[in-house]
């Protein structure tokens, strides 16, 4: 994931922002295709069923937590970056609590204002005269919306159980979150800066795809996978199955 924040700085020098992440997940999508498209062809029912969660879940984990980062990067800095994003659990716990009715514990509490002191203090770099006159980078800003957003991703991916299985709902989250990006994408070609498909572009959108796209996505669902199956009970089954599903993905 940390690969991310290094395309956001990187990237964004030869590919502007939104193209960089519309351009990521198609290729995502076009590279996971071919090898579900049969079963997704078979699945069509299910898919007409579950398109909304699917498009919820794309334009959150691949459109506000794709884009965003990118546009933060154009004005923030790496670390800055980094540590803003540790706040996503904060708004994980939130969310968790006010919608899915979660219980918080003293521990979660004492973390959460840890995470919100130190994501704070770097947003206002250490001056609390910058956070009363509400003087905030919009980077920064841009970058705890992507947090904000990822949380989201978490949490419904977490609690929305699907008869897709990992990598048939991984290409349709990436085909949604493609989708969602697409109107921007445009806009950002009309009025703002059109792509230059130099090397450069291919390169990073290759490598947007690859590291911090399919590789950083399907490992965080598998975790979440098994994290669900002990929640139910199944300890030792799932950690044997989360170890089988790791070695036989690298293979």
């Amino acid at each position: 994931m940390a690969s991310n924040l290094v395309v956001a700085r990187g990237g964004v020098e030869f590919v502007p922002p939104i193209s960089l992440a519309f351009w990521r997940w198609t290729l995502v999508f076009l590279i996971l295709l071919p090898f579900t498209y049969i079963t997704l062809k078979k699945n069509f029912k299910t898919i007409k069923k579950e398109y909304k969660k699917l498009f919820f879940l794309g334009s959150m984990g691949c459109g506000v937590c794709g884009a965003f980062p990118f546009l933060a990067g154009e004005t923030t800095t790496v670390t800055n970056m980094g540590i803003i994003y540790t706040s996503s659990p904060v708004f994980i716990i939130l969310i968790s609590y006010f919608f899915f009715h979660e219980n918080i514990n003293f521990t979660k509490i004492i973390g959460l204002i840890v995470c919100l002191i130190g994501v704070f203090t770097i947003i206002i770099k250490g001056d609390l005269n910058l956070l009363i006159s509400l003087q905030f980078t919009i980077g920064d800003l841009w970058m705890l919306a992507a947090a904000i957003g990822w949380a989201l991703y978490s949490i419904y991916l977490f609690y929305w159980n699907s008869e897709l299985k990992i990598f048939e709902r991984f290409t349709l989250i990436s085909f949604f979150g493609a989708l969602s990006l697409l109107p921007f994408y445009i806009g950002e070609e009309i009025f703002y800066k059109q792509t230059a498909f130099i090397p450069e572009f291919y390169f990073w959108v290759i490598f947007a795809a690859i590291s911090p796209g399919i590789i950083a996505f399907t490992l965080y669902t598998f975790a979440q996978k098994k994290i669900r199956c002990i929640f139910n009970g199944f300890h030792s089954l799932c950690f044997y199955s989360l170890w089988s599903d790791l070695w036989l993905f690298f293979i």
